[in-house]
């Protein structure tokens, strides 16, 4: 049995949703698929995927097994590009995309390093807090933070972002340091509209979500606005953790409702398929990740 080529088969029956599906996305027959999964199951001797007529869900196995084998597939992607772009070097235009804030702080020095080491190449970069669709829109690579919908598209992982509650110490000092998400109905709150909702905010809440009715004296589609806002002491805010480094490091806010965050938000860098063999698109790829990677390990607590 070819290993990758089964841990592969797996990671798309799990993100297609059935074999079915992931038969066809690989345009292999449907038993084909049945019999790389049970070979699988055979070989570590283990069952990944519950199964019956109407639906199929992750063992626990089968979950630890989905998250190592995407480290181990986006290994020798890695392996691969990195050879790749040793062969073809880049030049002509780049089109790149990013959401504003890890766009600035992440993405733009790590462009700036990259057009040093490769002056044939020019490159547009586009920060927007939107989601933008990648061929529509003629994206070459972007940054995802989300857990994506299985697509076309190829992702490579980052690391991963939380959702985090803050507050200036002031505040805190004045009101007392929250308890439970519940606690917020009756405080002050900012939110950054490009992340949260104005009037409900979600947190986890052990294996589920909780929604919590919030009351914000400042909503603003803009994040620099709501961080100062909060630094400020006009209310609780809720960001992504590295939107909130520098003031946290330095003591300007304080994090709360750490166990009510919810699980880590996977973030990932994007290319269409059909860019896939792109000089440009491996060459800024391999060149970006281990990059990034290293900076957001500073955002694990």
């Amino acid at each position: 049995m070819d290993q990758l080529h089964a841990i592969a088969a797996f990671l798309k029956i799990v993100d297609a949703g059935s074999l079915t599906a992931a038969a066809d996305a690989l345009d292999v027959s449907q038993p084909s698929m049945v019999r790389t999964l049970a070979a699988l199951e055979r070989d570590l001797g283990v069952r990944l995927l519950n199964r019956t007529t109407r639906r199929m869900s992750l063992t626990d196995q089968g979950r630890d097994f989905y998250e190592r084998g995407r480290q181990i597939i986006a290994a020798v992607d890695d392996a691969r590009l990195s050879l790749s772009a040793r062969r073809a070097a880049p030049r002509g235009r780049l089109r790149i995309a990013s959401s504003v804030a890890f766009g600035r702080t992440y993405v733009a020095p790590v462009v700036a390093a990259y057009l040093a080491e490769h002056p044939e190449v020019t490159i547009e970069l586009l920060l927007l807090d939107r989601v933008v669709d990648l061929v529509e829109e003629g994206i070459d690579v972007a940054v995802r933070i989300a857990r994506l919908p299985d697509s076309s598209l190829v992702a490579q992982p980052l690391g991963e972002a939380h959702r985090v509650v803050v507050a200036s110490p002031l505040l805190i000092r004045g009101t007392g340091v929250p308890a439970r998400p519940a606690d917020l109905r009756d405080q002050r709150c900012v939110s950054f509209t490009g992340l949260s909702s104005a009037t409900q905010w979600q947190f986890g809440e052990g294996r589920g979500l909780l929604n919590v009715p919030v009351k914000s004296v400042l909503a603003t589609n803009q994040v620099d606005a709501a961080v100062q806002a909060c630094v400020a002491g006009a209310g609780y805010g809720r960001f992504n953790d590295y939107m909130v480094l520098t003031q946290l490091r330095d003591g300007a806010l304080t994090r709360v409702l750490q166990k009510f965050e919810g699980p880590p938000i996977p973030v990932n860098i994007v290319y269409p398929s059909a860019r896939h063999q792109s000089p440009n698109v491996r060459s800024f790829v391999a060149f970006a990740q281990p990059r990034i990677r290293e900076q957001l390990r500073e955002l694990q607590p």
